[in-house]
């Protein structure tokens, strides 16, 4: 039974990849979970369509998203964390702390897979945070301080 993906599926396929597919596994799962529907001519000229307005979004969504980040080219972003006396986070800052930093000081929505960061960031101090989109690469500020919480602690 040919069937439209309607959302990717593990070991099956990727959204809207039209698949062959055992009748029993598409009536009995895919179907009422709705995770695909039936493969008609209707149905491949939609699909179609959905294809052609998502390709359109994305495209717009990067386009966006680049020149947002150039608004974050050579600017820095502050945090504070807590440390210890020899300045190591007592906690790493990762990609998620980071996107949530700069949606709250730049109002910038950036997906934490754009942001290149190896491993996560354990020292106070000025780091330089790279990311990517459609090939541009764009650099930033980041800097960790200490918090007071942390310095009156290990007083």
């Amino acid at each position: 039974m040919k069937v439209i993906l309607l959302k990717d599926v593990p070991k099956i396929g990727k959204k809207y990849d039209i698949k062959e597919i055992s009748d029993g596994y598409a009536l009995n799962f895919l179907i009422p979970k709705k995770l695909a529907k039936l493969a008609t001519a209707s149905g491949i000229e939609e699909l179609s369509l959905l294809k052609e307005k998502e390709e359109k979004t994305k495209k717009e969504k990067e386009e966006t998203l680049l020149e947002d980040i150039k608004q974050l080219i050579d600017s820095t972003v502050k945090i504070s964390a807590k440390a210890n006396k020899e300045g190591h986070l007592f906690a790493g800052i990762r990609k998620e702390d980071i996107v949530l930093i700069i949606k709250d000081q730049k109002a910038l929505d950036i997906a934490p897979e754009r942001i290149l960061l190896e491993k996560p960031i354990k020292e106070i101090g000025n780091h330089i945070i790279e990311v990517k989109v459609n090939g541009e690469n764009a650099k930033f500020g980041l800097e960790i301080t200490a918090s007071k919480e942390s310095k009156e602690s290990n007083e």
